[in-house]
């Protein structure tokens, strides 16, 4: 080992060390729709592999938060390496990226991607191409990496391949003899994908920067040994003791360990040129480590930081407030452990008049703020609300003035706007053709438009619609699902802002309006909309010993009304008879100290109000 490391000190025995190296290592994703079976088919390819041990062998192996278990889907890129002998003799290092199909997850695919070469493209037999399965792809090519065809679940008497074959030819352009046919459920066809992968992925060039350079594509945070960064190595080396700098913060430390996942971590003595694996540096704030980063050697310096991945701009924003607030710095501290494990998640500290301290969050999608918040509650056990979600408006002031609004209590007045202008979205919707009507219905009904119909083939269409971002927020996805009876799929990207008729929709409970309730909505939709949360509330907040009026309203007109009864005793039990103005008398004195109660009493609004504003179907 030590006349190896003496060997290596020479600049030129190192290019060939590495060169020799890199012939032998294929890294690449598994890219497909939400549902498609990356997650087995990765199970599979543990299980040929011989990487886990039967005694290890479970269902979803990588998936390995209760949360992918539990809806069955992938949030995290997971890696892993594999030792491959193949069947000439030569051994082979597999390094694999599972990556999410959600469209919300998109941001976790394109870091796999970044570092990678190759990628299996999975389609489902008796789905056939999918929206999502047209976005990995076209991520894949934008990237330059080498796609290979897997066609999942031949096993299904429902599976339909040449149905499969002509989208693959028509839509992704890329030719029926290039597939593969498997079943990841019972392991048939597994050894030609690993052939596959070896003949048809290129192994990792070496780079020309000088220097050595690692690029980050995730992190994470450990309790004991601070902050985990897991890197692609592009050129050089790296081992325990070596001193890496961070270029776009400057920051040097020593790295604490060195290795790679089998999906565990494992410690090795050094990452070389095209591995992929971890490295522990000696970092305790998990702010310190960025995605897309550069790590360099001190000693051995590259002269300019690796083409890194697009950061992306949160699309969705929604307040997060601490239900006790003694636990403001803990939710401070657990955010910034996830944003190191979630690139796409920020946030910013605000306050509420109604939840007191707390933080504006964005996010991608809704399922990524269900699944934020979902890791809060149960890594962090930290008890939380969320306010109803918004997106960026443009609000163009009279004076000339543009100001961009996250967050509708940060509106301006109404007097001081020219107008407001919302973000679009360029919808791609793939559905069979007996449910178009049902689909441009929904998307009409959404304030949307429908700008294309393409014919993909006999039986399916692809629908290309504009829609208002905040407009399938909500519940879009789910009515569409339903309509099309789980056959609809989509796939959305930002398309510019438009000016139109927007208003903000106060709640005010008991005269006093209520800043977690505000949002910005269309004028048309502005009464269906404050009638449904004034009817929610009022289910949900419980009766006070005076009447509280609910009240939905629009600049100073009231759109709706609701009102939770009052608690109200019987001051009557004791009069036994006499003259009708002795009831009365009690009867007043009554209402004059109900009137009293309501000028001083608070009205307590409890957690459930919150959560039930979230569930209101958006109209």
């Amino acid at each position: 080992m030590v006349a190896a490391r003496l060997v290596l000190n020479n600049p030129e025995v190192i290019k060939l060390y590495n060169m020799a190296e890199l012939i032998a290592i294929r890294n690449f994703s598994i890219i497909a729709h939400i549902d498609h079976g990356k997650s087995t088919l990765a199970d599979r390819l543990l299980e040929f592999t011989h990487t886990i041990s039967q005694r290890e062998q479970q269902d979803q192996l990588l998936d390995g938060m209760d949360l992918e278990r539990e809806r069955g889907i992938t949030i995290k890129c997971h890696p892993v390496r594999m030792a491959y002998a193949a069947p000439d003799g030569r051994q082979y290092e597999l390094n694999l990226i599972d990556t999410p199909g959600h469209v919300d997850f998109s941001y976790e695919v394109s870091r796999s991607l970044a570092a990678c070469e190759g990628a299996l493209l999975l389609i489902d037999a008796t789905q056939g191409v999918q929206a999502q399965t047209v976005a990995n792809v076209n991520l894949a090519f934008k990237q330059h990496l080498k796609v290979i065809p897997v066609i999942n679940k031949i096993d299904l008497p429902a599976a339909d391949l040449e149905l499969c074959y002509e989208q693959m030819e028509e839509i992704l352009a890329i030719p029926r003899e290039e597939a593969l046919l498997v079943s990841a459920k019972d392991g048939t066809g597994i050894p030609a994908v690993l052939e596959a992968i070896v003949a048809r992925i290129p192994s990792p060039s070496l780079s020309d920067i000088d220097g050595t350079g690692a690029l980050i594509f995730d992190s994470n945070y450990d309790s004991f040994r601070g902050v985990v960064t897991y890197i692609r190595m592009v050129k050089g080396v790296v081992s325990r003791g070596t001193r890496v700098r961070m270029l776009s913060t400057g920051l040097e430390s020593e790295v604490k360990e060195v290795g790679y996942f089998t999906p565990k971590m494992t410690p090795c003595e050094q990452l070389t040129a095209g591995e992929v694996g971890y490295i522990i540096p000696n970092i305790k704030t998990p702010s310190d480590s960025k995605m897309g980063d550069t790590i360099t050697d001190v000693k051995n310096p590259c002269s300019r930081p690796l083409p890194g991945f697009q950061h992306v701009r949160p699309m969705v924003f929604s307040g997060i407030y601490p239900i006790d607030t003694a636990d403001y710095d803990q939710l401070k501290f657990s955010m910034t452990k996830l944003q190191l494990n979630d690139a796409a998640f920020v946030f910013q500290p605000e306050t509420s008049a109604a939840l007191g301290f707390g933080f504006r969050c964005g996010f991608l999608g809704l399922l990524h703020m269900e699944i934020i918040q979902e890791r809060l509650r149960r890594e962090y056990n930290m008890d939380i609300i969320a306010t109803y979600p918004s997106v960026i408006y443009h609000v163009y002031l009279k004076n000339g003035e543009m100001v961009e609004v996250d967050n509708p209590v940060h509106l301006p007045d109404a007097s001081e706007i020219d107008r407001i202008e919302e973000p679009l979205i360029t919808a791609h919707i793939m559905l069979p053709n007996a449910y178009i009507g049902d689909a441009m219905n929904l998307i009409m009904n959404k304030r949307g438009v429908c700008t294309m119909t393409n014919s993909v083939d006999g039986a399916h269409v692809v629908l290309t619609a504009e829609l208002p971002m905040h407009e399938i927020l909500i519940d879009f996805h789910d009515k569409l699902k339903s309509i099309t009876r789980g056959y609809g799929s989509m796939d959305y990207e930002p398309a510019g802002y438009r000016a139109d008729k927007l208003v903000k929709l106060d709640i005010l409970v008991n005269g006093e309006p209520v800043d977690a309730f505000s949002s910005i909505v269309h004028t048309d939709h502005a009464y269906a909309r404050g009638k449904d949360m004034a009817a929610k509330l009022k289910e949900v907040i419980p009766p006070h010993m005076f009447q509280v009026a609910i009240q939905a309203a629009v600049g100073g007109k009231i759109v709706a009304r609701e009102t939770v009864r009052q608690l109200r005793k019987n001051v009557l039990a004791k009069c036994y008879g006499g003259d009708i103005t002795r009831k009365r008398k009690l009867l007043e004195k009554q209402k004059e100290g109900k009137k009293r109660m309501k000028q001083v009493g608070a009205v307590d609004i409890p957690q459930e109000a919150f959560v039930a504003v979230l569930k209101t179907s958006d109209k």
